[in-house]
């Protein structure tokens, strides 16, 4: 009886072991995409006829998915592009599709330069532009600029945006 009971323990020790829940989570960090992380919510910059925006969302533990739109009117979409923050093998990248551009093929961007209130992104080969740059202003502000060459001169766009 008393080898049956040490038997049944043993067995019972054993399967409780080998279906216990393993508690360790091994879970894979995106160090470069956590730098981007404040850029994710509704962003827009209103005039009085026209409204640019832009929504970054987590797609995963790897990527923000974007899309920017401006529109004048309410209702006229001058310009709209989805975008893409995707961190593969360490490196943070920047993926924009712009419809009716590039054969609407992505164009990928990467990222030089990081820190808490700043994200940097290049690709010197693309015609324009050439340099994304998102600035944190504060938690509720923040200022995307484009630049690079057009025709041979040195173009920047700024674009402000406030939280909605």
């Amino acid at each position: 009886m008393k080898q049956q009971f040490i038997l049944i323990t043993a067995v019972g020790c054993l399967l409780f072991t080998a279906c216990k829940e393993n508690r360790e989570t091994k879970t894979k960090t995106y160090t470069e995409l956590e730098k981007a992380e404040w850029v994710l919510g509704q962003w827009v910059n209103k005039s009085h006829d026209a409204e640019f925006s832009e929504t970054w969302m987590k797609e995963n533990d790897s990527v923000y998915a974007g899309e920017s739109y401006f529109i004048r009117n309410s209702s006229d979409t001058l310009f709209a592009e989805t975008m893409k923050l995707a961190e593969t093998n360490g490196k943070l990248n920047m993926i924009i599709t712009v419809p009716n551009q590039n054969d609407e093929k992505p164009v990928g961007f990467e990222m030089t330069s990081a820190n808490d209130t700043l994200l940097v992104f290049e690709n010197p080969a693309h015609d324009f532009p050439t340099k994304i740059t998102y600035r944190k202003v504060n938690k509720d502000s923040l200022l995307a600029e484009i630049s690079g060459l057009k025709e041979g001169e040195t173009v920047s766009q700024k674009f402000p945006f406030k939280r909605r």
